[in-house]
């Protein structure tokens, strides 16, 4: 009766291990089924080698936004630092950046030359770098604003550009705060037409129509009093995010023997954060100052 037993316990084993070979079997097969060629699909957008890759995104339909939350004119503080905070955590998940840049509603992230995140696919870089600044925003927006409430999610849209040299890098960075400085020049001038002038918004925009650089200027400095060299440079050149040593002071606990309270040890830690600079990037010295951002070992 016991030897009858045992022979249905191997026999039942063998016939387990029987069965879980061909489920093993079945499963690496099931994995690739009829339904997998539709990852054929789906796009190849890996970015070119040894390129830099740019990330740029923009608030969607900011103008509205800036009006429902009533954002200072021409430029708001409390939402510029909050841009800068947003790109900041951004870089900060994403450590392949070497450097960002941002103005108004707008803001780039410069990934390594040699990066391989993601393997270098464009979606995933656009996504992940506007999906963490997005979500950033809602949750950073109350430390800027206190109790003004947001009325609705905002939204940032994001392209991915490849450059393949030094200074097609530099060019388009030097684009960009060419184009900060040409919209609040004229954004400066339009709303102090507005706002102390009394013109209608139509009507600033009929003045302004036709005028250079000099005109607009000469129409602070001599009906504003307003020396356009003297306004705060985050808005006349944006900001440039770096990776830079800050030392951070901390409490540190320190254990003492029993009978002795514990105390309180203040602790300086040097870590590499993002840190920002409002500097001009289109002349040579900034790059000088910095080697190495471009230096693609570094």
């Amino acid at each position: 009766m016991r030897a009858a037993c045992k022979l249905k316990v191997r026999d039942s084993l063998a016939t387990t291990s029987v069965i879980l070979r061909r489920f093993l079997k079945l499963g690496a097969t099931m994995a690739k089924s009829k339904f997998e060629y539709v990852r054929n699909f789906e796009a190849d957008d890996t970015c070119l080698a040894h390129c830099w890759v740019v990330v740029r995104l923009d608030g969607r339909n900011f103008h509205r936004f800036a009006e429902k939350h009533n954002f200072a004119k021409p430029n708001d503080s409390r939402a510029l630092h909050l841009m800068t905070k947003c790109a900041q955590t951004v870089m900060q998940e994403l450590e392949d950046i070497v450097i960002a840049y941002g103005q108004s509603d707008e803001y780039s992230f410069v990934f390594k030359r040699k990066s391989n995140w993601f393997k270098r696919r464009a979606s995933k870089f656009m996504t992940l770098v506007v999906s963490q600044f997005a979500s950033s925003y809602v949750f950073y927006w109350r430390n800027y604003f206190g109790d003004q409430p947001l009325l609705y999610p905002p939204g940032f849209d994001g392209r991915v550009v490849v450059y393949p040299t030094n200074q097609t890098l530099k060019d388009y960075l030097s684009w960009r705060q060419a184009d900060c400085h040409i919209n609040n020049l004229y954004n400066t001038v339009f709303w102090a037409l507005v706002q102390q002038s009394g013109l209608t918004p139509v009507q600033a925009q009929r003045r302004l129509q036709g005028t250079v650089t000099a005109d607009k200027n000469e129409i602070l400095f001599s009906e504003f009093n307003i020396n356009y060299n003297n306004e705060p440079v985050m808005y006349r050149k944006g900001t440039v995010l770096l990776w830079q040593k800050v030392d951070e002071v901390m409490t540190k606990e320190v254990k003492l023997p029993a009978e002795v309270e514990g105390e309180q040890k203040v602790v300086t830690r040097t870590r590499m954060k993002p840190a920002p600079l409002h500097c001009d990037v289109i002349g040579d010295a900034f790059w000088k100052e910095h080697p190495e951002i471009l230096d693609e070992d570094s």
